[in-house]
């Protein structure tokens, strides 16, 4: 579970009482802030974006992540 701050003043991950806040500068508007939220999540994790998906919540500040194809998560 993933609670999305966008336009943030800076992107940070912040996990907090067991929930991952994740802040992006990015708007929310046509996908911007998702992606944004993608691509903080596999910097965070070190792994490709292509290895994150957002199976929940597309249009929600929260969302469900999905980061089983990552190789720190068979």
């Amino acid at each position: 579970q993933v609670k999305v701050f966008p336009n943030a003043r800076k992107p940070r991950i912040i996990e907090k009482d067991g929930l991952i806040r994740v802040y992006v500068n990015a708007p929310a508007v046509d996908g911007k802030a998702n992606k944004a939220v993608v691509k903080a999540i596999a910097e965070h994790l070190q792994v490709r974006k292509s290895a994150i998906s957002i199976i929940k919540g597309l249009k929600s500040r929260n969302k469900t992540i999905d980061c089983s194809n990552s190789p720190l998560f068979p």
